[in-house]
C-alpha cells in the first residue's frame, strides 16, 4: 500500500445534471457515438412517490470499452444555467487524426450541428461546440500525434507562434480535399491563411 506518493489516476468519466435527458443522450450519440450502457428512472417518477425509485432519470454513457464515461441525471424542472459563475469550463475529447476531426465537422454539419468557435493552438487544433443544455464540448486533435512533444509546445511555444488563432473550418477542410497535407494545413494557419470570417455556431 503506498501511502507516500502522489498517485495519477486517469480521468475515469463525468456527471452532469440535466432538465432534459433525452435531447442530451441524443445529442451526444450523434456527436461523440456514445451508448447508453445502462439507463434507470422513469417518467414522472418525481411526482409518483416514494416507491417508485429515485425521484430523478439516469443514464450511463460510453464509446469505449469502459463502462461509462459520462452519466446524466435527470432532475424535473432544471433549465441550462444562464448565470456566470464559477464551475466547468469545458469538456474535451480527442480524436486519432486531423482527418477524423474534420470529417466529424463535415457529419455534424449535416446534422445542423456547427462549432461555436473553431482554432489552431499549436500543439492541437480545436472545435469547441455546445450541447443541449449550453455546456462547451471541445473536439480536439493532437497535431503531433505524440503527447510527450505536445506538451514540450505548450510549455515552449516556439518564436512568433501565437497561442490561439481563429480559422474558419470551411477553409480548413477545402485545403485537405485539395490535397494539403495536415502539417502543410498547419503551416499555413500560422502564415496567415483560413483565417475566421464569420462566426460558426446555432
Amino acid at each position: 500500500m503506498n501511502t507516500d506518493i502522489t498517485v495519477r489516476p486517469k480521468l475515469q468519466h463525468f456527471g452532469l445534471v440535466t432538465g432534459n435527458l433525452d435531447a442530451m443522450t441524443d445529442w451526444y450519440q450523434q456527436v461523440l457515438g456514445m451508448t447508453i450502457n445502462c439507463r434507470f428512472g422513469s417518467e414522472g417518477a418525481a411526482q409518483a412517490g416514494p416507491q417508485s425509485g429515485p425521484p430523478f432519470r439516469a443514464a450511463f454513457v460510453s464509446n469505449d470499452e469502459v463502462h461509462h464515461r459520462i452519466v446524466f441525471f435527470e432532475v424535473p424542472g432544471f433549465l441550462p444555467d444562464a448565470s456566470r459563475r464559477a464551475g466547468m469550463q469545458h469538456v474535451a475529447f480527442e480524436y486519432r487524426t486531423f482527418d477524423d476531426l474534420l470529417g466529424t465537422y463535415v457529419r455534424l454539419k449535416g446534422l445542423g450541428i456547427l462549432p461555436s468557435f473553431v482554432a489552431e493552438e499549436g500543439f492541437q487544433t480545436v472545435f469547441n461546440y455546445a450541447d443541449p443544455d449550453g455546456n462547451a464540448v471541445e473536439l480536439n486533435v493532437n497535431n503531433y500525434g505524440n503527447d510527450w512533444t505536445a506538451t514540450e509546445h505548450m510549455r515552449n511555444p516556439p518564436a512568433g507562434h501565437a497561442r490561439r488563432i481563429p480559422v474558419d473550418p470551411e477553409k480548413l477542410v477545402a485545403a485537405r480535399m485539395e490535397g494539403a497535407t495536415p502539417e502543410q494545413i498547419h503551416k499555413r494557419i500560422f502564415a496567415g491563411e483560413f483565417a475566421q470570417v464569420r462566426r460558426h455556431g446555432s
